[in-house]
């Protein structure tokens, strides 16, 4: 039994990282209905400026919490203003134009990331700094570090943060606004443009996050490691619910529930078998997700 409590544990902290990304899927596809594929390669990106700062702060001597709030403060400004420019240069020209060029243009986007950041830092693995230990509690053979439960409070932190932004604020009512009818919100006096460019930024801050703490907990980062991950996140959207954020959530942890589950009790090796025959199986049988997508308010 301890050995399914301790899948349980590995899920969750895997599931955290999923989420994380399928919040920034979801958000972006509430407002403006596009699936943006180049969002994994913000993950990625995300977690190479963590590390390409913390590389830079070795020689301060900075104490352990400011360095890493220096990374993450960097990773979160630098991959949310690249997320900004993705979405004024590509997306907003495109968004009257049919759903297969902007289809097209995200994938074009993914692969341009992806080759930026492997001519700027090779195609090796990057290793971040051992910084987090692995300390914490022993619970009936059960073992939780201390960095999985910070994992996991940060992630659900972020998405009740998220949730509050959406549902009780100014800025989140003119989001909820343009997810159901873009004209009538502009006719309203909300400036559509700028509330698009804010969901590409708050979506990319939450995937720049993700990536650092990735990569503080597995330490290895690669220009490719975005791609799977983008794809597994997009799974969990669509199985909680693509356009709901509490659904995104639940989906991550589910995903990451599974992949634990199927790399422990059958091999790792069948774990993207088990993970996208979810996402098939989702789509043939309940296509809305297990919660449903909101139709008046898809966030």
């Amino acid at each position: 039994m301890s050995t399914f409590f301790q899948y349980v544990v590995e899920g969750l902290t895997i599931g955290s990282f999923y989420a994380l990304v399928a919040l920034g899927y979801t958000m972006v596809y509430g407002i403006i209905r596009l699936i943006n594929f180049a969002h994994g390669d913000l993950f990625m990106v995300g977690a190479f400026i963590g590390w390409t700062s913390l590389a830079a702060l070795a020689s301060a001597h900075l104490p352990l919490a400011l360095a890493l709030l220096a990374a993450f403060a960097a990773s979160m400004v630098a991959t949310g203003a690249l997320g900004v420019a993705i979405a004024r240069v590509a997306y907003q020209p495109l968004l009257r134009a049919p759903r297969l060029s902007i289809l097209i243009t995200a994938l074009g986007i993914s692969l341009a990331l992806e080759n930026a950041v492997l001519l700027i830092y090779g195609a090796g693995f990057r290793t971040y700094p051992h910084l987090l230990t692995h300390t914490g509690l022993n619970l009936l053979d059960v073992q939780i570090t201390f960095a999985q439960i910070g994992i996991v409070a940060a992630s659900f932190a972020l998405m009740l943060g998220l949730y509050f932004f959406v549902h009780h604020t100014f800025l989140g009512t003119a989001m909820r606004a343009l997810a159901i009818d873009q004209d009538a919100a502009r006719l309203m006096g909300i400036d559509v443009e700028r509330m698009i460019q804010l969901t590409f930024f708050i979506g990319s801050v939450l995937a720049a996050v993700a990536g650092v703490m990735e990569g503080l907990f597995y330490t290895q980062i690669n220009f490719f490691m975005g791609f799977v991950l983008g794809l597994r996140a997009f799974t969990a959207a669509v199985l909680g619910g693509i356009g709901n954020i509490p659904g995104a959530m639940a989906g991550g942890l589910l995903i990451g529930l599974l992949e634990a589950f199927g790399a422990g009790y059958v091999s790792s090796q069948w774990t993207d078998v088990f993970v996208f025959g979810v996402l098939i199986a989702v789509l043939v049988v309940k296509p809305t997700g297990l919660f449903g997508e909101r139709v008046v308010e898809r966030m």
